[in-house]
């Protein structure tokens, strides 16, 4: 997507970093994939010197790397590790074929200024369809030539914008229960392996994307997607959030996973308006309950 020449009155430049029509952003937000454009790609934050000392800097946790080596369908208990270092990886990344994925860089107050830059910019369009935007989190993606990132799903609100490379993308729609079903969706929000299994025959339903540097991709919410390197090294920046639907949501899918466990069988998300409502106002009393137990105050905002 070429970026259009800017004006002064044009309300998606206000910052300067992206570029997006805000008209396309309110008719398509969390519906379907969608293309924006950016200006990072030339970003001191975004080159790999800078990155190799944010990688520094961060936990252990914040840091998972292993052999882009991997098959779409990726069983992960089997996934294959390239035997180095983070810092060696990031320095051989031409030649390691490995992926890395860099969490939760809003902890590095440079990173934070970036991200929130960008999220303020985009949000005026996003909050009339989702609004209460929170819990806004920073990824660094670093990846070899042709290295694979398996089908999965996050549970978030997603911007991927590429820095550096070409990408192709599959994304799919989130709600499809032929593509995702409920407990797969439960073990996802609860924490437990993001990967999907995938059936060749998904394929056909697929919306795809080539990014390549300057080109940014909206990923809705809990949308299943893979993704493939082209022949250059690979940098991206994934700016994501949730909204307050998206908390309601995996509040939802958390209740009836703790009902499964209980030997129920509980109705799927969005299937009854009224048991929804019921299981969310649980849900939110339990939640207090269980903080104020711990010997908490509730005064945590209410994101719902």
């Amino acid at each position: 997507m070429p970026l259009p020449e800017r004006t002064a009155d044009d309300p998606s430049t206000v910052s300067g970093l992206l570029h997006f029509d805000p008209a396309e952003v309110r008719g398509k937000f969390d519906r379907e994939p969608f293309r924006i454009a950016h200006r990072l790609s030339d970003h001191p934050l975004l080159q790999l010197p800078r990155i190799v000392e944010l990688a520094r800097s961060l936990p252990e946790s914040s840091v998972e790397y292993n052999s882009g080596d991997l098959q779409i369908g990726q069983d992960p208990l089997s996934t294959p590790r390239t035997g180095l270092g983070v810092e060696e990886t990031l320095r051989r990344i031409e030649e390691c074929q490995s992926w890395m994925v860099l969490k939760f860089i809003e902890s590095d107050p440079e990173y934070r200024q970036l991200l929130d830059a960008c999220l303020d910019q985009i949000q005026p369009a996003i909050e009339p369809v989702r609004p209460g935007m929170h819990r806004r989190r920073a990824f660094i993606f670093v990846s070899s030539p042709g290295a694979t990132t398996p089908f999965h799903a996050d549970f978030e609100h997603n911007f991927l914008l590429q820095i550096r490379g070409e990408k192709f993308m599959h994304v799919w729609d989130g709600g499809d229960p032929a593509v995702m079903d409920e407990v797969q969706r439960e073990r996802v929000v609860c924490g437990g392996q993001r990967n999907l299994p995938y059936r060749d025959e998904l394929a056909s339903k697929a919306w795809r994307f080539i990014l390549n540097p300057g080109d940014g991709l909206q990923v809705p919410f809990s949308s299943p997607h893979w993704v493939r390197v082209g022949s250059q090294v690979s940098v991206s920046l994934s700016i994501t959030f949730t909204s307050r639907h998206g908390s309601r949501l995996r509040a939802l899918h958390e209740t009836n996973a703790t009902l499964r466990g209980r030997g129920y069988a509980p109705r799927p998300v969005g299937q009854s308006a009224l048991l929804d409502t019921l299981k969310f106002g649980a849900y939110r009393v339990a939640t207090r309950l269980q903080r104020l137990r711990a010997g908490g105050r509730d005064q945590e905002p209410d994101r719902y």
